[in-house]
Order: structure tokens, then C-alpha cells, then sequence
């Protein structure tokens, strides 16, 4: 059987993380790199690990290699601090484990929480992710932001979903995705890359109608146009930003 280690990073995560760690009981070890909190997400982790790190920020993809170099086993869960692991998918991860991976790596269904709500709709479920892979054979793309696990062979499909309490409100969610939006297009501009107006005018445009009508976002009621809306604005402004100094 493998065994596994689960990776987390931090920063500021005090409202998130005891929760996230409480759902890891199970995990043969945990792996946390931090990046200077100043609030009490060190401490709450101290509480189930003494593998904890701090280091400086690398962007998202990097931070999360550094954090699997410290683990001591090859396969690895990576979940950021505001999911949970139900007992249900921790269960099917370790039948895996048992039975011996047949990839190397796996990806999984996550319930994307709105608040106190599961969005459905709109792009929202089932928003499969690779998590669950083997260190040794795949890793993360370096990028700043939007990062993902790359593999050169096929991935395993889970069926049991990760839960993501991902925004509080709507204010944090518009806070995030200007952020998310600056950190994309500087990594764009790095390379020499500028919108054009394909880019700025009718990509948003094309959101908005893919997540509101063909994702069928409009079954959220309001709820659903905001989150149409609010991607699309995110689409006009990280493209947009790639042509500002």
C-alpha cells in the first residue's frame, strides 16, 4: 500500500484551516509550507503537524512543488486550506492506495460552496481538478496563478467529491478575482504577451453566455447572474491589464 501525504499552503488561513485539518486525521502525514502568516493559521497547525515550513512567495504553482519536496512520501493530495475532505472520498482514496495506483495521478469532482451555498450551475459542478498524483512523475505548472498538475500519461477519474468553501460573500469574491486578474496578466505581460480587442470585447461576452445559458447558470437565479457577470468582468480585466504598464 502507499502511503500518502497530503499538502497544504498557507497564508493568513485562521478562519480555514482548523477545519481543513480536521478532515486529514486519516492521511498518513501532513505538509504545510507557510508563507508568514500573522494570524494563528501556524499555531491551529501545530495542533495536527510538525511538518511546517515557511517560505518566501514563488507564485501558486511553485509554492505547491516546494511543498510536495518536503514530503516524505511519493504520492500526494494537494487541497488548499479552504476544502474539506469528506470521509466518503478519503475512503476511495485509500482503496487506491491499497489496491495500487493504476495512474499517475487522479482527478475528482469538487462542490464549490458559495457562502453557505452549493453552487450546481454555471460552470460550478462538477469542476473536476487533479489533485491525487505520484510526485515523482508529475508536478504543477510554475505559473502565478490558475496552475495545474501536469501529466504526460492518462489520468484516473475519482467519483467522490472534495468540498471548497471557496468565497464568504460577494464582496470577497470581487476582491479575489481583481487580484487573480493582476496576478495573470503580469505573468502575460513577463512573456510579451497583449490583448487585442478579440480579446478584451468578445471573450467576456463569450463567458458570460457559455456559464449564464449553455452552463445554465440562470438556474441559480441571482446568485448565478452575479457569478456569469463577475467571470466575465474577471475575463474583460485580466485581459485588459495586459496592455496597462
Amino acid at each position: 500500500m502507499e502511503n500518502l501525504s497530503v499538502t497544504i499552503i498557507t497564508k493568513n488561513e485562521e478562519k480555514n484551516i482548523g477545519r481543513c485539518l480536521e478532515s486529514l486525521k486519516w492521511a498518513d502525514e501532513i505538509v504545510v509550507v507557510d508563507t508568514n502568516s500573522t494570524d494563528r493559521t501556524v499555531e491551529i497547525c501545530r495542533q495536527h503537524t510538525e511538518q511546517i515550513f515557511n517560505e518566501s512567495w514563488h507564485g501558486y504553482g511553485k509554492q505547491k512543488n516546494i511543498c510536495a519536496m518536503h514530503a516524505k512520501n511519493r504520492w500526494i493530495l494537494n487541497i488548499d486550506a479552504d476544502e474539506v475532505v469528506t470521509s466518503a472520498f478519503a475512503e476511495e482514496i485509500q482503496k487506491v492506495l491499497k489496491e495500487g495506483p493504476q495512474y499517475p495521478a487522479y482527478q475528482f469532482p469538487r462542490k464549490n460552496y458559495f457562502g453557505d451555498r452549493w453552487v450546481r450551475f454555471g460552470g460550478w459542478y462538477p469542476d473536476q481538478i487533479l489533485r491525487l498524483y505520484n510526485k515523482e512523475k508529475v508536478s504543477f505548472s510554475e505559473s502565478q496563478v490558475h496552475e495545474r498538475l501536469v501529466s504526460d500519461e492518462n489520468t484516473g477519474t475519482l467519483k467522490n467529491a472534495l468540498v471548497h468553501y471557496s468565497y464568504y460573500n460577494r464582496e470577497d469574491y470581487l476582491q479575489r478575482q481583481d487580484r487573480y486578474s493582476t496576478l495573470y496578466a503580469q505573468e502575460k505581460r513577463a512573456i510579451g504577451f497583449r490583448a487585442n480587442w478579440t480579446h478584451i470585447y468578445l471573450r467576456p461576452l463569450f463567458n458570460f453566455f457559455k456559464n449564464f445559458v449553455l452552463k445554465q447558470g440562470f438556474r441559480e437565479g441571482s446568485l448565478g447572474f452575479f457569478l456569469a457577470k463577475s467571470s466575465a468582468i474577471y475575463t474583460y480585466q485580466k485581459y485588459a491589464k495586459t496592455k496597462s504598464e
